[in-house]
Parts: C-alpha cells; sequence; structure tokens
C-alpha cells in the first residue's frame, strides 16, 4: 500500500492516518468538517489535498449511521482500489450496501477493538491499535486484493486481525462493548444526585466500573442505534439477574432464617457466576490470564515519583505486568499497586524498601 485516503477523522481515523504516515504511505485525509481535517493534517496525519487519482485504500471513519451513505459515494466515484470501513457494527452497513445494489468485491468491512473516551483528531495516537485486535469481516464477494490491503493496515497499525461474520460480530460487541457501556452509565448515574459526603468516598472500584461512562453520549447514540437489537437482549438478561438479586438481598432482610439462607445462596450464585465470568476475560497480550501478587506503595503526588518507582524496580530485575493508582481522598498521595509475577513479588518488596520507598501490606 503506497497511498490511501482516511474519510473522517476523528479518533480512529485520525489514528490510523497516524500509523500509516509514521509507515510511509501517503494518506489523503477529509472530513465533512474541514476544519478536522486541517487538525489532522497538522498533527502528521497526512496531508488535506485531495488525491490526483485512485487511491490504494480508501477508510470510511464514519459515524455508522453514515457508513453506507459515505461508502456508496466513494465506491461510485471510483476513488480507491479497495474499500474499508471501521464503523463499529458491520452487518447493517453491509446490507444497506447490498441494497443499493453495489458490488461489494472492492469491499471489506472492519472495526479496531480500540479507543478513548475523548474523540476527534486531538485525541488521536499512532499507537492506539497497537496489540489490539481489528477485526475484518469479508464476504464471499471480497476480492483476495482488497482483503490483502486490509491486512496490510492492520500490520501497518501493530494491531491483530480477526476474521469474522458481520452479524457474530455484531452479537460479540453487544456483550463486550455496548452492553457494559450502559451499564457502566447506569451505575455513573446514581453518582450524579448523590451526596457530596458519599462521593468523596468513591475508590478505585467505582472509578473502574464507570470509567467508560465519560464517553461522548452522542458517538454512543449513533453506535447503539445500528445495533439495538443484540443489546436490547443482553441486557434483558442483565434485568433479569438484577431482579433475582434484588430478592436475594430482600430475603437476607427476613427474620427467617431459611429465608435468609435463600437469599444469601441467591446472592452467592451470582457472585460465582461473576467469577467464572470474569476469568475469560483474556489477560495480558490477549493470552490466558495469569495470576498476579500485588505490591502496594505509598506515594505523594510530585512529579518524577512513577519514574523513580519504574526505574528502582527495573534495577531490581523485575517486570512490572500491570499498575493501577489509587488517589486518597483529600490527601496529596496515593497509593501504587504494582502487579507482578508472584516469584517476584518478595525481590520487588526488598528491593523498594532498600531504596526507601513505604510499603502497605
Amino acid at each position: 500500500m503506497r497511498t490511501a485516503l482516511v474519510i473522517g477523522t476523528g479518533l480512529i481515523g485520525t489514528s490510523a492516518a497516524l500509523a500509516l504516515s509514521q509507515r510511509g504511505v501517503v494518506v489523503h485525509l477529509t472530513d465533512h468538517d474541514p476544519e478536522q481535517a486541517r487538525t489532522a493534517a497538522a498533527l502528521g496525519a497526512g496531508t488535506d489535498v485531495a488525491p490526483g487519482g485512485p487511491v490504494d485504500l480508501a477508510i470510511v471513519a464514519a459515524p455508522p449511521a453514515h457508513v453506507a451513505a459515505t461508502l456508496a459515494d466513494v465506491m461510485r466515484r471510483g476513488v480507491a482500489r479497495g474499500y474499508l470501513d471501521v464503523a463499529s457494527v458491520k452487518g447493517g452497513p453491509r446490507r444497506e450496501l447490498e441494497a443499493l445494489g453495489l458490488d461489494l468485491s472492492a469491499y471489506i468491512g472492519s472495526h479496531p477493538m480500540s479507543g478513548r473516551e475523548k474523540s476527534g483528531p486531538l485525541a488521536a495516537t499512532g499507537d492506539l491499535f497497537e496489540g489490539r485486535p481489528w477485526v475484518l469481516t469479508p464476504t464471499r464477494d471480497t476480492d483476495t486484493e482488497v482483503l490483502n490491503l486490509a491486512l496490510e493496515l492492520v500490520s501497518h497499525c501493530r494491531a491483530v486481525p480477526v476474521v469474522m461474520d458481520a452479524d457474530a460480530h455484531d452479537r460479540a460487541v453487544a456483550l463486550v462493548s455496548h452492553m457494559p457501556h450502559l451499564v457502566s452509565s447506569m451505575v455513573a448515574a446514581r453518582l450524579e444526585n448523590a451526596e457530596e459526603a458519599a462521593v468523596r468516598l468513591c475508590g478505585q472500584g467505582i472509578r473502574d466500573v464507570t470509567r467508560i461512562a465519560a464517553s461522548d453520549p452522542r458517538m454512543w447514540i449513533d453506535i447503539l442505534s445500528a445495533n439495538p437489537g443484540p443489546v436490547a437482549d443482553l441486557l434483558a438478561d442483565v434485568s433479569a439477574d438484577l431482579d433475582e438479586t434484588v430478592q436475594a438481598l430482600r430475603a437476607l432482610q427476613s427474620s427467617d432464617e431459611a429465608k435468609r439462607r435463600e437469599g444469601a445462596s441467591g446472592i452467592e450464585d451470582v457472585l460465582r457466576r461473576g467469577n467464572a465470568g470474569q476469568v475469560r476475560v483474556p489477560g495480558k497480550h490477549g493470552a490466558a490470564p495469569l495470576t498476579y501478587e500485588t505490591v502496594a506503595v505509598l506515594i505523594d503526588d510530585q512529579p518524577g515519583q512513577l519514574a523513580r518507582i519504574f526505574a528502582d524496580a527495573g534495577a531490581a530485575g523485575v517486570n512490572i505486568e500491570d499498575v493501577r493508582i489509587e488517589h486518597a481522598t483529600g490527601q496529596q498521595a496515593g497509593l501504587v499497586q504494582l502487579m507482578v509475577d508472584p516469584k517476584a513479588a518478595p525481590v520487588l518488596s526488598t528491593a523498594l524498601r532498600e531504596r526507601g520507598w513505604a510499603l502497605r501490606q
């Protein structure tokens, strides 16, 4: 691939353009808002000057509701050898293109499974997709050349290609992305009118659960409007679980010992099913999840503290597998939780103490 046209210079489109530009591909940028395309160009994602002829690959990064119309326009104008979209739903746009009578041999649907709570070109980064799955949904009509162009794009973005059926993809993202986002938003909504004294008690748990609720509602209306059925089915199942859990909690309030035991059994069941589901979430680099040991370090909220901890861990020969930071309420301090291989935990603890760090047991 030598040339590409990115249509839509938001977070995903600009991030893909940055990755391609960094690898020597000549990228042309266009957007319904010319200022946004100019911003992406200024960031080094490419040029907002129109290409002089057909490019190798046109990448449509428009909202789901506009993907089919945008693809139909550029395909009819013959702006590229191959066409690809990055919308978060795949079945709907493909069916719309089929209904328009377009030849889909030059088209392949795709969805990079990566993003941020922020949107727009200024939130973009060339490594946004690194190590992340990038779903490709070819049909029987998709030319091999177009599939190869898509695989080249995924390789340039350092993502991991995953080939799926379009409708299977839509059911999968409803489960792992769309439904969780709504649940996160519903939990976060409980905080809107909560007493300030209660909100000040927020810890890492509530931050983890509500993090994705910070995303742009307008963007999510577009996404959910394109995949409402599978998401509604999943939320109906969650609703049934919630009803049973509420009944179990009410039973725990009973003065009847048998009802309390029944309630405790119901709560235990949902917690154990949660355990069973959580362990299926892929671990580091998509491998099976591993059990790490946590080394908790107290730090002041000052520049360079994290860099010192990582440097000291590196000097001890210990690899930090994951890290979390819990900020103290009302204090300029926090707790850094370093996740390491269990065998490395004693080595790291000893090394950090020797270097003057205060550890929490």
